[in-house]
């Protein structure tokens, strides 16, 4: 039915200009990608800000576009650009970041993808579209399927900050934060001199290892000089995906018991679905130094089973627990303006509203039972950025300074009821999966400034006074506890600086960072892959405090370098607690019949993740680039079991933390011909990840003694002519590996052939 439907959509929808340059995937920076000038952007850790390249905060409008909402520079990070997405083909947002430094992808559902930052994630890290809070306060511990709602096809690039950012974006950037933009509106050239355009775009996809079959269709319009309007449609159905085979544990005892195969050893089942999304964008250039812009963006996945419970490990074969309705709404609207008073220089304001809706269905045919969930979260938000002029205090002494505000109130709905198939009866349950009739408001305030010093130092500091605030009903029949809690706290950062010539800089940063507890931490009862979850109202807030050192070295002759170590230490750290049956809230038989049962908790003592990421771009030639990334990541924290009885028994003080990524690396090489012609290989790989957390040991998505090493080859090749016409294609795993990232429910794809077709206006001639 669904694809039915999409293909009415096809009929009635016209569609994005194709870029008229070659794919610069070993770029990582371009105008026409990011919406800024070439000044703000440093080949890896690029940070798209507008900051330009002497620091002086100013910047230029390129063809009525902008500067897009940034990143702070002076951070790691990187950027996936347009062109990248074309070129790598991922299968969704999430797998767009495999090949950025420090980012590791985790899933746990075909349909489904987290990334890890610094060995952190979910609630963790923070999740930004076009500047506005994707996270709300029903974001999970670990890793959950929402940065999967952001349609790929439409976003014009990403951007990646590691490491803590609360000052300027507010709870949960502890392992950093990740932007994506949108495609923007492309108001008229200046020379044009029609009074209308369009330029419609038709987009058809493939693939063999899961059987995609997809497509979407876009343009953008203009009227005059002051109006354009960009949109599209699109759709696909995603069928099980095919593995190269079952992995082997490192311990010997054979293939973990998730995700369950097909007879043919390769078909993983528990995987497919099917997805529409549709995403509209108005701009109005009010005058050269105003514009607002109304968007609204929409995703609904259908029939997407959760794999690593589609079955679960040791549950009977026709066991399923399915999303049979993930959707994500985003209304919006923003207001940026360039007074250029000396402080207000530069502004924009967003006012949003978004709903998070999910259904899902627990089939149990053995036991004729249902259990059905739905949960709905409606945000509404405010934000508000803004910077002074750049002020010379003294002769060598300039300052400048960023300030804003933002606040965001969740309203959550949930229910749950449980189905009798045998004799057709459905009953209501006590509460859902969180307690209906919960909210929560969470915001605050930050100034930082910027003072550059003779010419080659740079001095940042800023603070951020925060609000939060909790409510929940209590349950009494289900055993749930009302929760009122408040919070203000305080976080800062500060750094330094050194250019030590125009191709080398030196960077020291600290920062404190938090992430307050949210509604899943303090209400939530669900299955995860350890277990069964229940809530603690008694949570406090999780302290990150990061030391992080690094040095860039730009278009030195042939090379571009970035390496960073860094240091977090977590105070207060929210880990799972092993519980035991008798502690099970009251009337939660899913608890009572799990083989394990967990409680958040506080850690009494630090935890501490310290790592090294390295990035390596070099210009072999005009037409030849290779571009390499490497991460290592190490995280212990203090063991909360109780030390046993009998001193023989060992008992280590400090374990390793759940879920931290292996060593891992990519390694691409592009080709590209002045005929529209790229050609290149990209290498994936990880080691052996044997430090395994209480949580992973019991976790059936890790591998007995932990998750084997890979590398995995992709091969690539794409052809563009100017704006008419783009293909591209994969190979993908060309020699068959099997493999698993760590902590995934899915091992990767087999050897497969992914294709996209970009027809631009070629179709209709």
């Amino acid at each position: 039915m669904y694809l039915w439907v999409f293909a009415i959509l096809l009929a009635f929808v016209l569609p994005l200009r194709a870029e008229e340059h070659p794919p610069q995937l070993l770029d990582n920076a371009s105008q026409h990608d990011a919406g800024v000038d070439d000044e703000a952007i440093a080949a890896e850790d690029v940070d798209i800000v507008d900051i330009d390249e002497d620091n002086t905060y100013e910047t230029i409008v390129i063809s009525g576009r902008p500067p897009a909402p940034g990143l702070p520079q002076h951070r790691a990070g990187s950027q996936v650009t347009r062109k990248d997405i074309e070129y790598r083909l991922p299968r969704s947002t999430p797998d767009a970041l495999r090949y950025e430094p420090g980012v590791f992808v985790q899933q746990t559902a075909h349909s489904q993808g987290s990334a890890f930052i610094r060995g952190l994630t979910g609630q963790q890290t923070l999740i930004l579209f076009d500047g506005i809070r994707l996270n709300n306060s029903t974001y999970r511990q670990g890793p959950n399927q929402y940065f999967f709602t952001l349609d790929s096809q439409a976003i014009q690039s990403i951007q990646i900050v590691r490491g803590g950012a609360s000052t300027r974006f507010g709870s949960d950037a502890l392992g950093g934060v990740i932007l994506a933009l949108p495609i923007e509106p492309l108001l008229a050239p200046a020379h044009e001199t029609d009074l209308a355009t369009w330029d419609p775009h038709l987009l058809l996809r493939t693939a063999t290892a899961d059987r995609e079959k997809g497509g979407r269709i876009q343009t953008n319009l203009t009227l005059g000089k002051s109006f354009a309007f960009f949109g599209g449609m699109g759709g696909r159905t995603m069928g099980l995906l095919q593995s190269s085979g079952p992995i082997s544990s490192p311990d010997g005892s054979g293939p973990p018991l998730v995700p369950r195969m097909a007879e043919d050893g390769r078909t993983q089942l528990g995987t497919g679905f099917d997805e529409l999304t549709a995403d509209g964008s108005l701009v109005y250039q009010l005058n050269p130094r105003h514009r607002l812009k109304l968007a609204a963006h929409a995703y609904r996945q259908y029939d997407a089973p959760r794999t690593d419970q589609c079955p679960a490990a040791y549950a009977p074969h026709d066991e399923c627990l399915k999303y049979d309705e993930q959707f994500r709404t985003l209304v919006y609207g923003a207001w940026e303006a360039e007074p250029k008073m000396a402080l207000l220089h530069s502004l924009r304001m967003t006012l949003s509203w978004q709903n998070q809706h999910e259904r899902r269905t627990l089939d149990r045919p053995a036991s004729f039972v249902e259990n059905i969930g739905r949960d709905d979260v409606n945000t509404f938000g405010v934000t508000l950025t803004a910077k002074t002029s750049t002020a010379r205090i003294a002769p060598q002494l300039e300052l400048v300074l960023n300030y804003g505000a933002d606040t965001y109130h969740d309203r959550v709905t949930s229910l749950s009821w449980i189905r009798f198939t045998d004799i057709t009866f459905t009953q209501q349950q006590g509460r859902g999966q969180y307690v209906d009739g919960s909210h929560y408001t969470y915001g605050g305030a930050f100034l930082e400034a910027q003072a550059l010093l003779w010419r080659f130092l740079t001095w940042r500091a800023g603070g951020r006074f925060s609000w939060f605030s909790a409510h929940a009903p209590s349950v009494p029949q289900a055993g749930s506890e009302a929760v009122n809690k408040n919070w203000t706290p305080l976080v800062g950062n500060t750094g330094l600086e050194v250019r030590v010539s125009d191709q080398l800089q030196l960077h020291l940063n600290a920062d404190r960072s938090l992430r307050t507890p949210n509604l899943d931490d303090m209400t939530s009862r669900q299955q995860t892959g350890p277990g069964f979850q229940f809530e603690n109202p008694d949570l406090a807030p999780e302290i990150a405090h990061t030391l992080e050192i690094g040095v860039r070295m730009s278009e030195l002759g042939p090379l571009t370098l970035a390496l960073w170590a860094f240091n977090t230490t977590l105070h207060g750290a929210v880990v799972k607690r092993p519980m035991a049956i008798t502690d099970c809230p009251p009337n939660t038989p899913q608890c009572e019949t799990s083989w394990n049962r967990f409680q958040l908790a506080n850690a009494d003592d630090a935890s501490r993740i310290r790592g090294l990421e390295a990035y390596l771009k070099v210009d072999l030639s005009d037409n030849l680039v290779a571009r390499l990334t490497a991460a290592w990541t190490h995280g212990e924290g203090p063991n909360l079991g109780d030390p046993p009885s009998d001193p023989a028994i060992p008992f280590e003080d400090k374990v390793p933390l759940s879920r931290i990524p292996p060593f891992n690396g990519t390694a691409e090489i592009l080709w590209h011909h002045p005929t529209g012609l790229s050609v290149g290989a990209a290498l994936r790989f990880a080691a052996t990840q044997d430090r395994l957390a209480l949580a992973d040991i019991s976790d059936e998505r890790i591998p007995r003694g932990g998750t084997p090493g890979f590398a995995v080859l992709d091969l690539r090749l794409n052809y563009r002519i100017d704006d008419l016409f783009f293909a591209s294609i994969a190979l993908e795993n060309a020699f068959d590996a099997p493999y698993r990232y760590h902590g995934s429910s899915v091992n990767g794809p087999a050897r497969g052939l992914t294709a996209l077709i970009d027809l631009g206006p070629l179709w209709r001639l």
